[in-house]
């Protein structure tokens, strides 16, 4: 970077140079309200949590004013069928949405509704509160499992107690428990494991070593009339009798990416908040700087990476970086990011019976070829469309034809290509960033 671009410079002077930065590059940013976005998120407040009274959901200040109200409704209704109910005294939830959903201001094309709850468990032991958690989510799951307008696709929970094949798909020790639906209701796995010797992997056996928890179904929404895949990560916690708490997974998660749906949860969430240490913003942030040499190095995806470098820009002040990156996903190629989740979800739906109907599908992918349509140019586009127009016929004529995965799979690679193309390009362009990436990388590599 030159000197003139390493200088100390004003807030005001560094929002210039990115707006400006942007315009060069063919990026249409509403200068107003990019300004109106740092001023709101760096302005001094009393404290970090908003709760909208209109609505009812709260949050992280800063994640809160990229928080749309206008799917609410439609989140909501996705709700009843992801969220856990409380079972007092025990076990007490709260219910949010996170990523996109969180930030559906300025992701103008989420691919996935990702929930995020907190599940706290009072019980006398740590193996009671694990039992209880089980029981929980294996309870949820079975009333999910299939229901008009929604079918549970798969489960995580538990790790792998050894390495081991299940159905020749390969295991390792330590790996979390991928639970198909046959297999919650079976309430078991069968393995083979690495010595050749046969196994079976009990849910129980899986509540002693919970780790990552997260469940995933395919919904219909009656509101919009598509289709999308629900996931729901649950932070689960155990209180002990002298009012201890300890995460379940080892990991309290921080909030600064979550808008909490019911303000009834408030108690819960900031009993929670309290557990977080003072070095929580530094851990998360840390966290996130992980991820970005991830997704910029070791298995390149600037579209995830330019997420986390959003979540660390606006949380540790660099407003300037984050309202650019804010605006990137108003573009029309990163509608393609919904590409593999859009067409992944349908081709999970399409045997799944009449709450799945093959015109809800087909009208869905025809959004697809006019993103393709509006996000690309000359060959690219033309192979994107010959692609979506193929799987489109697929869909359309079930009994006729096959839905191929290898189709499935190329269109999805093809539009990845072209989502990390233009992050990556967009990215680089600023010195800034482009200054910081570079630090993540070298960092890592002296290391």
């Amino acid at each position: 970077m030159d000197d003139e671009l390493a200088a100390p410079i004003s807030p005001d002077d560094a929002t210039a140079r990115l707006l400006d930065a942007a315009q060069a590059i063919g990026i249409e940013i509403d200068r107003e309200e990019a300004e109106r976005w740092i001023a709101a998120v760096s302005a001094e407040s009393a404290g970090m949590l908003t709760v909208d009274v209109d609505t009812g959901v709260y949050g992280h200040r800063i994640t809160m004013e990229d928080h749309d109200a206008a799917d609410l409704a439609r989140f909501r209704r996705m709700a009843r069928v992801v969220g856990f109910e409380d079972r007092l005294p025990h076990v007490t939830t709260a219910l949010a949405l996170s990523g996109s959903a969180a930030q559906a201001r300025i992701h103008r094309f989420p691919a996935d509704a990702d929930f995020f709850e907190r599940v706290h468990v009072q019980a006398p032991t740590r193996e009671t509160a694990c039992q209880l958690l089980g029981e929980v989510i294996r309870d949820k799951a079975l009333a999910t499992m299939r229901g008009e307008g929604h079918r549970l696709q798969e489960v995580k929970f538990g790790n792998w107690p050894v390495d081991g094949t299940v159905n020749g798909r390969a295991v390792k020790h330590g790996q979390s428990v991928t639970w198909r639906p046959a297999e919650v209701e079976a309430g078991s796995i069968a393995y083979v494991a690495a010595d050749g010797t046969a196994g079976v992997l009990r849910w129980e056996d899986a509540a002693h070593d919970p780790g990552w928890c997260k469940l995933d179904w395919v919904i219909a929404d009656a509101g919009d009339r598509k289709l999308v895949n629900a996931s729901n990560m649950l932070d689960a916690t155990w209180e002990a009798p002298d009012g201890t708490i300890t995460p379940l997974d080892g990991f309290l998660d921080p909030y600064y990416q979550e808008v909490y749906l019911e303000t009834e949860s408030i108690p819960l969430f900031s009993r929670l908040v309290k557990e977080l240490g003072a070095d929580s913003v530094a851990d998360y942030v840390e966290q996130l700087v992980e991820e970005v040499y991830k997704y910029t190095v070791k298995e390149p995806n600037f579209g995830k990476a330019s997420r986390r470098l959003y979540n660390i820009f606006r949380i540790t002040g660099r407003y300037p970086e984050a309202a650019y990156i804010r605006e990137l996903f108003d573009e029309p190629v990163t509608a393609l990011y919904q590409v593999g989740a859009i067409l992944r979800t349908l081709d999970e739906a399409a045997g799944a019976g009449d709450a799945f109907a093959t015109e809800g599908m087909v009208t869905q992918i025809d959004g697809l070829i006019m993103s393709a349509i509006g996000g690309l140019e000359g060959s690219s586009e033309a192979e994107m469309v010959r692609r979506l127009l193929g799987i489109r016929d697929a869909f359309t004529n079930r009994a006729e034809l096959a839905i191929r995965d290898e189709d499935i799979v190329a269109a999805q690679e093809h539009a990845m290509r072209e989502v990390n193309a233009y992050f990556e390009r967009v990215l680089m362009r600023v010195p800034s960033i482009q200054a910081y990436l570079e630090e993540i990388a070298s960092t890592h590599t002296a290391t």
